[in-house]
């Protein structure tokens, strides 16, 4: 290593709180400043055109995000573990005894035995997937329940040494991704112009879209016109293969203007999607069937259907429901309370 190099790294090295972070910079020649673009400076320039890193992270969008909340979820679990074991360290040796040894007094002696009874009702409650002999069964129970007590009164036990203790975590959360969400001429429910707008991807044929319907009535009922509700189609056609058909009839029904009491008997007869369903379900909300089918033959639905399919993979989306609360994304069927929860947040902000 040059002596340039090696005073180079030297100036990097610093400490916050205890704890040592090493930062390198690797460059070909180039100054430390070439080494953190910003994101108006260019990756490339082609024929004079330049491409800059704000292009880049758009383009790669959701599945970037993913990538680095992922990555600052491994940092923290890790993070906190090194804690811990600080907390232990100086724990033992304010003792006179080894980790162990204090791990023994204060988890293991207290953490308390599994009880028969604990054995009995996980088995019958679980006991419908469990495999194997029954004895063999009931002793993995007896030994996969003593390792949560144990888990528990390890956390209780690092919780209260970590409240006698001051911690300043530096690790910094990335930003939160909230990404353009289109929803121009899609069908909605409440006023355009609330303050909290709620955009799901769904497939008709999909039950965990069915299962979330009771939920978001509760919403529209509980927040009236502070939030819209505006739906969007992406049928997975691996596995609900008629499901692209039945959003393709609930297109033609939003152009007579009565998609969610189409909507709505699409999910009640869920997965029965046939041309000749689909015509009767027309017949059951009143729409005009000579142009209902017009519609459905013409092509225009599948473009519709195909352009949210489209706009759901560049936000990132890989399963339904997915729920975008002001570009805030909600995946599966959630309770009620994390809706509740991100969208009191919203109004506050509005606030």
């Amino acid at each position: 290593m040059t002596r340039p190099l090696r005073a180079r790294l030297q100036r990097r090295f610093r400490v916050i709180s205890g704890v040592w972070m090493f930062v390198i910079v690797v460059g070909i020649g180039l100054p430390v400043s070439a080494q953190t673009a910003t994101t108006s400076e260019p990756l490339a320039v082609v024929n004079g055109e330049a491409i800059t890193v704000e292009e880049v992270e758009n383009a790669l969008g959701a599945p970037l995000r993913r990538l680095e909340r992922q990555i600052y979820d491994m940092k923290r679990q890790k993070l906190e573990a090194l804690i811990g074991e600080r907390f232990l360290a100086r724990e033992a040796a304010k003792r006179g005894i080894s980790v162990q040894a204090l791990l023994d007094a204060e988890v293991t002696a207290k953490a308390g035995l599994v009880s028969e009874q604990e054995v009995e009702t996980f088995f019958q409650a679980n006991k419908a997937r469990l495999k194997g002999e029954e004895a063999d069964v009931r002793k993995r129970i007896a030994a996969h329940l003593q390792q949560q007590k144990l888990a528990v009164r390890r956390e209780t036990f690092l919780q209260s040494l970590r409240s006698q203790a001051r911690v300043v975590v530096h690790l910094q959360a990335p930003p939160v991704f909230r990404p353009e969400v289109t929803v121009g001429g899609a069908p909605f429910r409440g006023p355009a112009a609330a303050p909290v707008t709620i955009v799901e991807f769904s497939d008709f044929h999909c039950p965990f879209c069915k299962q979330v319907l009771g939920t978001l009535t509760q919403l529209l009922s509980r927040y009236g016109d502070r939030v819209r509700l505006v739906f969007r189609d992406f049928p997975i056609d691996s596995l609900h293969p008629q499901a692209r058909k039945a959003a393709e009839g609930a297109r033609c029904a939003h152009d007579q203007g009565k998609f969610w009491e189409y909507h709505d008997v699409l999910f009640a007869n869920a997965p029965q999607a046939s041309p000749e369903k689909l015509k009767a379900y027309a017949a059951q909300v009143g729409l005009d069937l000579p142009s209902f089918e017009r519609c459905l033959s013409s092509g225009t639905p599948e473009a519709a259907v195909q352009k949210d399919v489209d706009e759901g993979i560049r936000l990132g989306v890989t399963g339904t429901p997915a729920f975008f609360i002001n570009g805030h994304l909600l995946s599966g069927a959630q309770p009620l309370e994390s809706f509740v929860r991100v969208i009191e947040g919203e109004l506050a902000h509005a606030r």
